[in-house]
């Protein structure tokens, strides 16, 4: 039998796919309750189901394994419940595997007379290092030229969110982004960008505080015409008011 998502993960998962006013309601007029949404979901295209497969004990014990290895002792009191935390936390930190693309559009997608670049820009996000599970985190810049129809702009940071809760490279996580974008809407052209601090560089390795590493993607006229992509560029170049 398949495991459910824990509830916190289930919360997060309709955090990221939702918003308020998003909700499909039933025949008594009432929310779906995050169990609600999760139950009966079926598998992703690359196989995963909105659940943790049994796999609890196993990660705990291998974190209880690892504490051995460093040389502690996992029954001190200071250790005792961190297993226990460890895969919660792993399930909360790689909730994007869990998002359901569809529901996250939830159908804001809208005919809109308008052919001139739309940005977002710094959008926060958090993921892990796939290489040591350790985190990197920065801020993400998004734009597009919509060809006859626009995204709802709450949309954009829910993008970003569900590819970063993921294991992740961020070369991978920015061209991700570029694609989803390109494939739901087909605009004109996309152009994304991922600056961001990885603790792989920073805690360990080359032990470099302060580097960071910019990543970018550019879809149709973003690649096709230098114009675009400088004009993409000049707007993260400028502050927000007040700044």
């Amino acid at each position: 039998m398949v495991e459910r998502l824990p509830e916190h993960v289930r919360a997060l998962v309709t955090e990221i796919e939702t918003e308020i006013g998003d909700e499909e309601y039933d025949s008594r007029g009432l929310a779906p309750t995050p169990a609600e949404i999760i139950e009966g979901r079926p598998a992703g295209p690359d196989g995963r189901v909105a659940a943790l497969a049994g796999s609890s004990a196993a990660i705990e014990e291998a974190v209880r394994d690892i504490l051995v290895e460093i040389g502690e002792d996992p029954d001190r009191q200071g250790l005792v419940g961190t297993p226990g935390r460890v895969h919660r936390m792993y399930a909360e930190l790689t909730a994007g595997y869990h998002v359901d693309p569809a529901r996250l559009v939830n159908g804001a997608i809208f005919d809109v007379d308008y052919s001139e670049m739309v940005v977002v820009k710094d959008i926060p996000f958090y993921s892990l290092c796939e290489h040591h599970l350790l985190p990197f985190f920065g801020n993400a810049a998004v734009a597009y030229i919509p060809r006859g129809r626009v995204i709802g702009l709450s949309k954009i940071p829910r993008i970003v969110e569900m590819y970063a809760r993921r294991l992740q490279v961020q070369e991978r996580m920015t061209q991700q982004i570029a694609d989803f974008l390109m494939e739901t809407i087909e605009p004109m052209g996309v152009g994304v960008v991922l600056e961001a601090t990885h603790l792989c560089a920073v805690m360990r390795g080359v032990k470099k505080s302060g580097t960071i590493m910019t990543t970018s993607a550019v879809l149709g006229v973003f690649r096709a015409r230098d114009r675009t992509r400088a004009e993409f560029l000049s707007h993260l170049e400028r502050r927000p008011p007040g700044e």
